[in-house]
């Protein structure tokens, strides 16, 4: 009778050093994609904030056609959401003048400026969306008769817009 030596048995497994090396690898491929997952999301999120403001301009020109003036709305939610969304209280009576509401709680927080004369307006949007303390600023703006646009109700720098294009209202480095 042969008793088995340790080395005729078969390996199982694998070595310390081959599990080493895939924990190495996972590590590198984690810290190249979560930063680029990151982004993407700020990116989805920042989407709400075109189609919300292209929204509030169409009602606006709407108004306009029927009034002769643009309506003003006071931000709302009044506190800029952080990066979760915030319930949108569209019975206010701004927004019930205006008849407009998004669908569902909102990322960004919405204001409309008119002009003194009624025929300009900036509507504008901000947002922390990723809970670091800086806003993201966006906004439209329709020149009034004099040809200037309006500041924004939220923060929107009306010197940073280009009329009747939505766009962001600040100087920052940005990746939307």
């Amino acid at each position: 009778m042969t008793i088995p030596s340790s080395d005729s048995r078969p390996t199982r497994g694998f070595s310390l050093i081959e599990l080493m090396i895939v924990v190495a690898i996972i590590g590198i491929l984690a810290s190249v994609a979560l930063p680029l997952f990151g982004q993407y999301q700020l990116r989805s999120k920042s989407a709400e904030v075109k189609a919300n403001l292209s929204a509030i301009r169409v009602v606006e020109e709407a108004i306009f056609s029927e009034n002769g003036r643009y309506l003003p709305a006071a931000a709302e939610p009044p506190i800029i959401p952080g990066a979760t969304p915030a319930p949108f209280d569209w019975s206010t009576p701004d927004y019930a003048a205006l008849g407009w509401a998004p669908e569902g709680a909102v990322y960004f927080s919405y204001a409309v400026a008119v002009s003194a004369d009624g025929v300009g307006y900036t509507a504008d949007a901000a947002a922390d969306l990723d809970a670091d303390g800086i806003l993201q600023i966006w906004g439209y703006g329709k020149a009034d008769g004099l040809g200037t646009l309006v500041n924004g109700g939220i923060g929107c720098n009306a010197a940073l817009l280009t009329p009747e294009i939505i766009g962001s209202c600040v100087l920052s480095r940005s990746i939307y």
